[in-house]
């Protein structure tokens, strides 16, 4: 099975930001399109909205003027579902409501020729029961856009329980054409990358109800020292609040309220308060034209220590460590801690600094305790937390400060919770990913493209599994599972069995 040819009609029903987003792509790809909607006038002012967007890109010099006219001339709004008879593919992109989008493809079926691919840019429901009333629901394809649709290349390509496969093949195809990247997927939850995901915001969530840190540090840690192209709470505030919340909600039912997606009373109220995010002004940051962004905690400039003490090898991705220090200056004595296993710091107080392992700096070891958090790339992290036990006194800290500082990073200090910011957020990432795949959700390759592609990590979490080792992942959420009752960390015997097959990388 092929992609569908340009000299075919391409249909879009629902003329919003993302309807008008899949008819650019898919007029620019040489398609006819027409443009359906209920509410009277919209798909006439989506045509010209979309005539608009591409004299943009004509001006950019993004596509020849004869291009640009040529495309105009294949647009065209249609007045009712009849018109949409001729096509050869139709694109739903009306509300995330299921009854509207099953009334919806019951009447296409009546309209459209019996060949006519029907697909759902649904990003929360099931493609299996948006299909299920159809008299011919192996038709029913998800293909799942990314916002703006013209610029993000990733499509989730959904198989439902009664796709057929040639269906789905040809929209995967029909997607590939189009200068987009697919990938296949089962239907599940989420999808790809909505329940691959969800942890990120999750976890940023939890930290911020643990009072970890503050949004603006939890944000920077993950920034400059995880290599996210954006913080989890300015995410949410650009996507929407109330749209990001929903998603939360929706995947957590759907998994008849598993812990690992329990969504958080704090992102709720702030929802119930109207602070959506940027389209209101204001979410967990004021947009206002005069506002402020708050600057994330960052230490004061603390000298370096002139030697540290290196008991056993830290962790392999922290091992890196060993040679930025020596580049930093200062000297390092290597020996063993009797009965150590864990390989840590000495710092010349007597301070004992480690990277974390699920464990807070605490219940570490007796004495004076310091948990870096995971960086994916110690070289290239320009931040880095730190948290303290109890015993650490002002002097013990400095030192941990200033040894940082010294490699070229900004140092955040975060209250002592278990797994930290980074190293919490991308175990649980992980997990969610090696379960999926274990799963059949989607190949482990697919994973990590959707992830890079679809919101943009910084690496596939089937990657990261590879380079940090399944059984660090298991060990740290194992921890943190044994510190919180209720399941939300407990590892998946996907992760338990990866660790259990793999060669150790640690």
């Amino acid at each position: 099975m092929t992609a569908i040819g340009t000299s075919s009609t391409v249909a879009v029903v629902g003329t919003g930001t993302m309807g008008q987003g899949i008819a650019q792509v898919a007029l620019v790809a040489g398609h006819r399109v027409r443009l359906y909607d209920t509410a009277p006038g919209r798909a006439e002012r989506a045509a010209r909205a979309i005539g608009q967007r591409l004299d943009r890109l004509v001006e950019k010099g993004r596509i020849p003027t004869a291009e640009r006219d040529a495309a105009r001339e294949r647009l065209s709004p249609a007045a009712s579902l009849g018109e949409l008879a001729d096509a050869a593919l139709v694109v739903e992109a009306i509300l995330e409501q299921l009854p509207a989008k099953q009334e919806l493809f019951r009447s296409l079926e009546d309209v459209v020729a019996a060949d006519c691919l029907l697909a759902t840019n649904t990003s929360s429901l099931s493609v299996t029961a948006v299909a299920g009333p159809l008299r011919h629901p192996g038709r029913c394809v998800g293909l799942h856009f990314f916002n703006p649709a013209p610029l993000l290349p990733l499509v989730e390509v959904v198989s439902g329980f009664a796709t057929d496969e040639a269906a789905a093949t040809t929209a995967y195809e029909t997607a590939a054409a189009w200068g987009k990247t697919p990938v296949r997927c089962a239907d599940t939850p989420g999808f790809i990358v909505n329940r691959i995901a969800r942890p990120f915001y999750a976890e940023a969530l939890r930290l911020y109800e643990e009072r970890a840190a503050d949004p603006a540090t939890i944000d920077a840690v993950l920034r400059e020292g995880g290599g996210f192209k954006m913080g989890p709470f300015e995410l949410t505030d650009l996507i929407g609040q109330d749209v990001n919340e929903a998603v939360t909600h929706s995947v957590w039912t759907a998994f008849f309220q598993d812990p690992k997606f329990t969504p958080s009373l704090a992102q709720r109220r702030l929802v119930e308060s109207g602070l959506h995010g940027r389209k209101t002004g204001r979410g967990w940051f004021d947009y206002a034209e005069d506002a402020r962004r708050p600057a994330p905690h960052t230490a004061e400039p603390c000298p370096a220590p002139a030697s540290v003490a290196l008991h056993a090898k830290l962790p392999g991705p922290a091992r890196v460590l060993h040679e930025l220090i020596e580049e930093a200056g200062i000297k390092i004595t290597r020996d063993r801690a009797p009965g150590e296993s864990e390989g840590f710091v000495r710092l010349p107080g007597g301070a004992r600094l480690a990277m974390t392992n699920g464990s807070p700096a605490t219940s570490a070891a007796r004495g004076a305790s310091i948990r870096f958090d995971l960086s994916l790339d110690y070289r290239a992290a320009t931040r880095i937390a730190l948290a303290p036990s109890a015993a650490v006194s002002e002097a013990d800290l400095a030192e941990a400060v200033g040894l940082f500082q010294a490699l070229g990073k900004e140092v955040s200090v975060i209250d002592d919770v278990p797994g930290m910011i980074v190293a919490r957020t991308v175990a649980m990432i992980i997990d969610f990913a090696v379960d999926a795949a274990a799963r059949g959700v989607a190949t482990p390759e697919d994973i990590d493209t959707a992830m890079r592609l679809g919101v943009n990590y910084p690496g596939g979490p089937m990657e990261w599994a590879e380079r940090l080792g399944a059984q660090w992942v298991w060990d740290l959420l194992d921890s943190l599972h044994h510190q919180n009752a209720g399941g939300r960390y407990a590892p998946s015997w996907a992760l338990r069995r990866r660790a259990d097959h793999e060669e150790l990388v640690l």
